[in-house]
């Protein structure tokens, strides 16, 4: 057995054990590898170990991935997705649409805009989640939730016809105490609530939230996806491609 087969094999005994500790069905929980920094060969294996959605951080890093796994995409029986987790500028939003299945940190109506132009150009629909910071890190990125420009752009969504928003997603404050982390958690999803009950026109069901440090947390207070890279991969090198 490979290493990240071992891992993988750990890393879901962990999820089904959080899921049964917080009274959830295993299946309502999704499971994204993050792969940033790993090479297409990485990822080839991890999907022949049975994983189909993977995070990514920048647009540059893995567009020189994504050649080599377009046969995995156009998998008929199971393609893998590759959704983009980080980060994105605007004048980058053409090549993201062209590159990702998904885009998981929409953090503006600006750039919320710069995506449905590329995607009707292109003559898709792009799902979408939209990142919330609830941390007072000044190098978190996301809305404030209380914000006018959380507002604006939750208002005007539903006009945004090549974008389908499917929920929300939140990076926890980096070694946090346990409450706190928790409590972010538990905020992402109050909001979800809120806005799901006065834009009924959004689907926000999906709530990306967790890591590989704090995922068990993230479980518990309703997350139904989480990103997992380090449990799964291993310790990562850091990227030392151009800034984005």
């Amino acid at each position: 057995m490979s290493q990240l087969a071992e891992n993988l094999e750990k890393l879901q005994v962990a999820i089904a054990d959080a899921c049964r500790r917080a009274g959830r069905r295993r299946e309502d929980v999704e499971l994204m590898a993050v792969s940033k920094t790993y090479l297409a060969k990485t990822i080839a294996e991890a999907a022949s170990l049975g994983l189909t959605l993977f995070g990514e951080n920048r647009v540059q890093e893995f567009s020189g991935k994504a050649k080599d796994l377009k046969p995995l995409r156009s998998n008929g029986d199971k393609p893998i997705r590759i959704h983009l987790i980080g980060h994105l500028q605007s004048n980058k939003a053409a090549r993201a649409v062209e590159l990702f299945d998904a885009v998981d940190a929409v953090d503006s109506l600006r750039l919320a805009q710069r995506l449905n132009d590329a995607a009707g150009k292109l003559g898709k629909r792009l799902p979408v989640l939209l990142e919330v910071k609830l941390s007072p890190e000044e190098t978190k990125e996301g809305l404030e939730p209380e914000s006018n420009d959380a507002a604006q752009l939750l208002e005007q969504l539903p006009d945004l016809m090549h974008l389908e928003t499917r929920g929300l997603m939140t990076i926890a404050p980096w070694g946090a105490p346990e409450d706190v982390t928790r409590a972010c958690f538990r905020s992402l999803r109050e909001w979800r609530d809120r806005w799901a009950a006065t834009h009924p026109k959004l689907n926000l069901d999906v709530l990306s939230m967790g890591m590989s440090g704090d995922f068990p947390l993230a479980i518990a207070e309703g997350a139904t996806r989480i990103r997992v890279g380090t449990a799964l991969f291993g310790k990562r090198a850091p990227y030392t491609g151009s800034p984005e």
